[in-house]
């Protein structure tokens, strides 16, 4: 079975065209420390750098902040930075970005530190109380009204893909689950990626935030496709999401493939130069791709994990908090959620699966959620994944509050191929108690 068929096939009412948004990026050995000249171009004086405490005192910080002192950039560091952001951390970063007297924006780290750096540079920029942005139906959903300004992103683990996207996601307190802000203009102007960073990543680091890229190569191609998702919204006003399509199929499945590849290795020796840059490669390639497509059901409910979940806590992350890395809460429902959204388009995740490098031999159609699932249940066996949600402290009795923290999660929910109620979704928890 060859490639996903690309489908321009519009309805009645169906958006007229999808659109794309990605940064200026740099990929390769060394780059980290061509932020300087970068800045410079932009125009930058004075930046603000964003990162957390522990990497604010690490090689990676240290020579991009050497790279903007040669340049003669001003730079002013906040490494408050939260590890998993929530709204309390996204408003400290907005009040000490309003203060900062910056032009521009460069961040250090992983999703976390790009994400409220980009939340940061927003309300600096376009004040508004805090939920006018955040998606609805859980805040005003509110259109960023113009450009913010310039904004580096510097990734330091291999899988977010926040270097590449107009997304920031945090959790809200009051919701006990992670929500989020979304406008191509939060998308990074530059975006440096330099694979030297992995060579520092714990194996735990390596391995949840490869699962996390993973499932937004898995989302963004088994995604509703564009034509068929009704959407008013046209021209500018068109979401950063919109489904499944040519774009997006081909960089997923590209990601996919080194995913397959690599992921394993990459987790077990540091070492193996050839696969954490592969990694890093491929989390560049599903960022852009689930930035266009969007995703869907297994980041949907992992909100809902992450928010709930209690004395978790896993070697390579902050000491100290309990915390579900997100990758970990994503890949936790993968194989529940493709054994439920195969017979929507058994193709598309007979695709995935192969991609992945699946065993093939015999499977026909009919086979593909399961395909796909064992894959993936595979790798997290491989990579010391927990088995299930159970492995958490997660049984039956807490599945309704799961429902309850993933049902709002609109933006992503109703991007599955599939139609999904809150009966649907407690199934979905089921399934993925335990796998093994």
């Amino acid at each position: 079975m060859g490639c996903c068929h690309a489908d321009f096939a519009q309805v009645e009412e169906s958006d007229r065209g999808f659109t794309l948004g990605m940064p200026t990026f740099t990929f390769g050995a060394g780059v980290l420390a061509e932020a300087g000249d970068n800045a410079v171009d932009l125009g930058l004086k004075r930046v603000a750098l964003f990162t957390d405490r522990k990497l604010a005192t690490g090689e990676h910080v240290a020579k991009v902040k050497a790279s903007l002192a040669a340049a003669h950039v001003d730079t002013i560091i906040y490494d408050e930075v939260a590890i998993e952001p929530t709204d309390a951390s996204l408003k400290q970063a907005a009040r000490f970005a309003r203060e900062a007297n910056v032009d521009g924006y460069v961040s250090v780290g992983g999703g976390s530190v790009m994400d409220t750096c980009k939340a940061a540079n927003l309300y600096a920029t376009h004040p508004a109380d805090f939920m006018t942005y955040v998606n609805a139906p859980i805040g005003g959903g509110q259109r960023v009204p113009g450009p913010v300004k310039p904004h580096i992103g510097c990734p330091t683990t291999s899988g977010t893909g926040s270097e590449a996207t107009g997304i920031a996601i945090f959790t809200l307190a009051s919701l006990n689950a992670k929500t989020g802000i979304i406008s191509r203009r939060l998308i990074p102007t530059i975006a440096l990626i330099d694979p030297d960073v992995t060579k520092t990543l714990p194996s735990n680091v390596v391995a949840a935030t490869g699962f996390d890229c993973m499932s937004h190569a898995l989302e963004s191609i088994t995604a509703r496709a564009w034509p068929r998702r009704l959407n008013p919204a046209k021209g500018v006003g068109r979401p950063v999401s919109q489904g499944a399509n040519s774009f997006s199929d081909a960089l997923a499945a590209q990601a996919l493939d080194a995913v397959g590849k690599y992921l394993v290795r990459a987790v077990g020796d540091a070492s193996d130069v050839e696969a954490r840059t592969e990694m890093m490669y491929a989390a560049l390639l599903a960022g852009i791709a689930f930035n266009a497509a969007g995703c869907h059901l297994p980041h949907g409910l992992s909100y809902a994990v992450s928010g709930l979940t209690r004395d978790w806590h896993v070697a390579g992350y902050p000491d100290g908090k309990s915390l579900v890395p997100h990758g970990m809460a994503v890949v936790l429902n993968n194989p529940s959620v493709w054994r439920h959204t195969a017979p929507a388009h058994p193709e598309r995740h007979l695709h995935c699966a192969r991609c992945l490098g699946a065993e093939m031999r015999g499977a026909t159609l009919d086979d593909a959620g399961e395909v796909l699932g064992s894959r993936v249940i595979e790798m997290m066996k491989a990579t010391g994944m927990p088995n299930g949600l159970t492995a958490l402290g997660f049984g039956e009795k807490e599945i309704d509050a799961l429902a309850t923290g993933a049902e709002p999660q609109y933006r992503v929910i109703k991007n599955a191929p599939v139609d999904i109620g809150r009966d649907e979704i407690k199934s979905l928890f089921r399934a993925a108690l335990r796998y093994w």
